[in-house]
């Protein structure tokens, strides 16, 4: 996943962003590398709340322990990288 990409995606899909897409796309990219999972799942989990069904991140459509363990994770890397500027 490259930044333009999400940029991209997100403008045409949402419209102007209000987060630091550079910043998101850095964290799902270090959330998926531990994972060893595609950082476009990692994205698409925190943009549209989009399933993973390797790693189970929803049941009946609610978020388990995975799925709130990788967001929570993802966010965190988020502010980090953010604080870091």
């Amino acid at each position: 996943m490259t930044i333009p990409q999400a940029k991209k995606y997100i403008k045409e899909t949402y419209g102007e962003a209000k987060h630091n897409i550079s910043s998101l796309v850095k964290a799902c990219r270090k959330t998926a590398k531990k994972y060893k999972i595609d950082a476009y799942d990692v994205f698409f989990l925190m943009i549209e709340n989009k399933p993973i069904d390797a790693l189970y991140t929803h049941s009946y459509g609610f978020h388990t322990s995975n799925g709130r363990q990788l967001i929570e994770e993802t966010s965190n890397h988020y502010y980090q990288i953010e604080r870091a500027k």
